[in-house]
């Protein structure tokens, strides 16, 4: 199987996650590349079995540079996709101590569906997603057992 992974890692977390499922991929006997989407033209992105987008959230959302990507992609009609995004993990309220509520999480989560919504427009078909959580700030490091997660993902997509 061919695999193309792109990621728009900021502050690197995405890109460590992205590297770390090419490794895995290619130790499973498959074909898989990585880079960054600036490095990367979309309306030109080569032929693949499957194609992996990795994105950071911000104000829950996948970060603008990642969505433009993604509505300029020229993906063959049916192509395969999975996503991956990468949250700020749930943290207590600092005045109250109070961890946020299902409802209060999924809001600032929304990174995976807008991603979906503009892929699912070009005739794309998904077959896994995954969420990252980075540890105490936007910048990392990512959470304990991180490497287990993207290892279950790899599985399901071989």
């Amino acid at each position: 199987m061919k695999v193309e992974l792109y990621h728009a890692s900021k502050y690197g977390n995405g890109e460590k996650v992205v590297a770390y499922l090419q490794g895995l991929l290619v130790a499973g006997g498959h074909q898989a590349e990585y880079r960054h989407i600036r490095d990367a033209k979309p309306k030109e992105l080569p032929s693949a079995d499957l194609y992996v987008f990795c994105a950071p959230t911000r104000v829950g959302k996948p970060i603008g540079k990642m969505r433009r990507f993604l509505k300029k992609a020229r993906l063959p009609e049916g192509a395969r996709y999975a996503l991956i995004a990468t949250h700020g993990e749930p943290a207590p309220d600092k005045k109250t101590g109070k961890m946020p509520t299902p409802e209060e999480i999924a809001k600032y989560q929304q990174n995976l569906p807008a991603m979906e919504a503009i892929l699912k427009e070009k005739g794309a078909v998904k077959v896994a997603e995954l969420k990252v959580y980075v540890k105490n700030t936007i910048k990392g490091p990512l959470a304990d057992g991180w490497e287990k997660v993207v290892e279950e993902f790899a599985a399901k997509l071989m």
